[in-house]
């Protein structure tokens, strides 16, 4: 690691990306005794089981357990599995319920759900499935939401203030496994963006949020559970790596699986290399809760409206390319007033077809620029924007 960093200035490239150095890295041991509050490691995995809830009895306790979480997806395997997170699986199987009807609601109308990470449409999603949960099952939301496991490990990387987001997937008999991957926010974008960040935001992306899924039926092997590369999370230049063609393939030769059985949970870094498996079965429509938790500072201290903005200098804008204004000052001006990233979006109208993130507002404007839009023509498209944006129940 000393090395690499050595190497590397303040930005990656692709020629940091060394397998060898990543071998390095994720070739390595799990060692229990480093993390005397779970039970077991499996595959490299860290276990929690059910003697965790005396340990977090007291405020003591709970801070000692949370500092241990903390440690295990920072520098150790990166990923924890609660076993029977959910003791009652009756909640669950009231949860998912509500989810199937989604799903079939889905279906009636026509809707094909994307994926950013396997073909869309070959499995069942149901994006933004928090909100919808809440209104359309109140009390089953709350019986489940209420779950304490989900509270420890999301305070414990991301301390008070997180925002919880779901995302309901479904891994069909015969869906096929996603590519090998990180996840938000570097891990949504493609290797090109990626590269345009400098390395310490490489480093910070991680703690802005946490990855989480709640299994929702038995998961065996053979289903196609969640594959895992324990450790992986460590490797410096892991956004712009898991682009190459030779980590794809080592990922592919060492990745773990672990079979979870209904009201587990697995925890993880955002940068662990993971992507769903192969559902290998004949009958199981393998479900889980997809858990993306982020961090409360993720916010910008004012609020702003940047449509208006992008309404009001656009004329501007225009005269000033046609005076001969060169494409970096409009650019400049562009990042100062539109919206310059994707998320949060609705991602039933706003879907990652065709690329891992939907259209930016400053992209928007820019492409609007490039082709001499009117601000009519502009404004309409804004709207019609800011709509696919807006959450609707």
């Amino acid at each position: 690691m000393t090395v690499f960093a050595a190497r590397t200035t303040g930005w990656f490239t692709t020629d940091d990306c060394r397998l060898e150095d990543f071998r390095a890295v994720v070739e390595t041991t799990t060692d229990l005794a480093d993390h005397p509050y779970a039970d077991e490691v499996r595959e490299g995995v860290l276990v929690y089981g059910p003697r965790l809830r005396d340990h977090v009895a007291s405020p003591a306790g709970r801070r000692d357990v949370q500092a241990e979480l903390a440690r295990a997806l920072t520098d150790g395997p990166g990923i924890v599995v609660f076993a029977g997170a959910f003791p009652d699986t009756a909640v669950v199987d009231r949860a998912t319920a509500a989810f199937e009807t989604m799903i079939a609601e889905q279906k009636a109308a026509g809707v094909v759900g994307g994926d950013h990470f396997a073909k869309p449409g070959a499995n069942d999603r149901v994006w933004g499935a928090l909100d919808k949960f809440a209104t359309r099952d109140p009390a089953t939301f709350a019986d489940y939401y209420g779950n304490d496991v989900i509270a420890l490990v999301s305070e414990a990387w991301l301390g008070r203030g997180y925002q919880v987001t779901s995302q309901v997937n479904v891994v069909n008999p015969g869906g096929k496994a996603q590519v090998a991957h990180r996840d938000y926010h570097l891990g949504f974008m493609s290797e090109e963006q990626s590269l345009a960040y400098p390395a310490h935001v490489h480093r910070l992306s991680p703690a802005l949020t946490l990855q989480g899924a709640v299994a929702h039926c038995d998961m065996p092997v053979v289903t196609g559970p969640t594959m895992y590369l324990p450790h992986s999370q460590k490797y410096p230049a892991g956004y712009v790596a898991f682009h190459q063609p030779h980590f794809t393939a080592y990922f592919d030769a060492h990745f773990v699986q672990l079979p979870l059985r209904k009201g587990d949970a697995a925890f993880f870094n955002p940068a662990l290399f993971h992507g769903a498996g192969t559902n290998h079965s004949a009958d199981v429509r393998r479900m889980a809760n997809l858990l993306q938790v982020s961090s409360g500072f993720g916010r910008a201290m004012e609020t702003v409206d940047r449509t208006a903005m992008c309404r009001a200098i656009y004329p501007f804008l225009l005269a000033q390319q046609a005076a001969g204004t060169d494409e970096r000052t409009l650019r400049n001006v562009v990042a100062a007033s539109a919206e310059g990233y994707a998320f949060p979006t609705n991602l039933d109208r706003d879907q990652p077809i065709g690329g891992l993130a939907p259209e930016t507002q400053a992209e928007l404007v820019l492409r609007a620029l490039r082709a001499g839009w009117t601000p009519a023509h502009l404004d309409s498209e804004l709207t019609a924007q800011v709509e696919r944006h807006t959450s609707a129940l």
